[in-house]
């Protein structure tokens, strides 16, 4: 190989020097001509034509004047903080469902990790939670049970009228001293077997609103003990038999209109022996037991003989007896929305203005307990005196 090359350039020394011609396009064409160039060629020229194509014919708009405009966009105005909700608001969230299972534990002990604080001061809690920041100051009673009142029984300890005369009826009452104006009362009941409203109703409500418990409520003598050092009267639910028994069924120790007294005997027993600090019964249901005379007198006969009151909701009216009796005028929250459950609280308003004193009951539904906190809130400005319920009682024949 080496020997031919010296030979080509041996032959061409000397010779005359050829002139150059243009660039020559030939060896592009050869190479054109090569079949794996050929292909490639032909992929390129498909490629770009399918991108020219979607191009056009992919924005109905192109080739049409088109301008662009720069936007300068306004710094957000700064926006005032989101009002605080109102206590209703806190206290009834729906979503929250703290208070729909009213057969949760209502150990006053037990622990929880939610607390909703009002912006009015007041909270409530989850799970059993402690209250962080009563709206009222405690006003404490005496601790129960105070000595002689109350007897040994088969089922618990049972109220008596102590040897000296006292009654549970006016010792266990809140002391009350009126002031001239117009007297309005309110018991809020169903008290015991939820934890969060029942809190919610000790440290919500003022002390001169009474509280009545279910007696078949766990540590029921925990809450009584609770509501008495905030300073609530308290009382204890009767379930008596209502019409539809026993398919709306108040429980097993319900008073029945044909159980004789001494199935009414001895149901007050184990019902009155739940507990000591109440200073009065109210009923829970009872319009069929109502309208038994033996079932009745039994009951009333009863608490005549220990010194117990009793306050029914309104529908005991014409049965007098117990040691001291009253009848509500009103139940407020037949109707459980906050508009209903603030015209019949000012339709009790009304009426203690009129007639000079009113008693209204209603259920610790979260809207009943709210509502009743803010309007007892002004009672005193509006011209009238919130007492306890007990200060409505009256003895018989007086």
């Amino acid at each position: 190989m080496f020997a031919k090359r010296q030979s080509a350039l041996a032959a061409a020394a000397g010779a005359a020097p050829r002139a150059k011609d243009g660039p020559s396009l030939t060896p592009v064409i050869n190479a054109l001509k090569k079949p794996p160039v050929v292909a490639g060629l032909a992929g390129l020229f498909l490629l770009s034509t399918s991108a020219l194509f979607l191009t056009v014919l992919g924005d109905p708009k192109a080739g049409t004047p088109s301008a662009h405009v720069a936007l300068e966009r306004e710094a957000p105005a700064a926006q005032a903080p989101a009002a605080a909700p109102t206590g209703f608001e806190a206290f009834s969230m729906g979503a929250m469902g703290l208070y729909q299972n009213l057969a949760g534990g209502g150990d006053p002990a037990a622990g929880g990790d939610a607390v909703i604080t009002l912006p009015d001061g007041g909270s409530v809690s989850g799970q059993g939670a402690p209250i962080s920041a009563p709206v009222h100051a405690a006003s404490p009673l005496a601790k129960a049970p105070i000595a002689g009142l109350s007897q040994p029984g088969s089922n618990g300890p049972l109220p008596m009228i102590a040897p000296d005369g006292r009654v549970p009826a006016q010792a266990y009452a809140r002391p009350f001293r009126p002031n001239g104006k117009p007297r309005v009362s309110l018991i809020v009941g169903g008290l015991g077997l939820n934890a969060v409203t029942t809190r919610a109703a000790i440290e919500r409500l003022p002390p001169e609103v009474t509280l009545s418990f279910v007696p078949y409520a766990d540590n029921l003598q925990s809450w009584i003990d609770q509501a008495r050092a905030q300073g609530h009267e308290v009382m204890l639910e009767m379930p008596m038999e209502p019409t539809g028994y026993p398919d709306n069924d108040p429980g097993p120790y319900t008073l029945l209109a044909d159980g004789g007294a001494d199935d009414v005997g001895a149901k007050m027993d184990w019902l009155l022996g739940r507990a000591t600090g109440y200073f009065g019964v109210t009923n829970y249901l009872g319009d069929r037991f109502s309208s038994s005379d033996t079932g009745m007198n039994a009951f009333l006969g009863i608490l005549r003989q220990r010194g117990v009151a009793f306050l029914d909701d309104g529908s005991f009216q014409r049965r007098p007896g117990a040691w001291a009796r009253a009848s509500a005028d009103r139940v407020i929250d037949r109707t459980q929305s906050p508009a209903a459950i603030i015209a019949a609280l000012n339709g009790l308003e009304a009426q203690a203005k009129l007639r000079g004193s009113a008693l209204g009951t209603g259920f610790s539904y979260p809207v009943t307990v709210e509502a009743a906190a803010r309007w007892t809130a002004g009672l005193e400005q509006r011209g009238l005196q919130l007492a306890p319920a007990s200060s409505m009682s009256m003895r018989p024949g007086r």
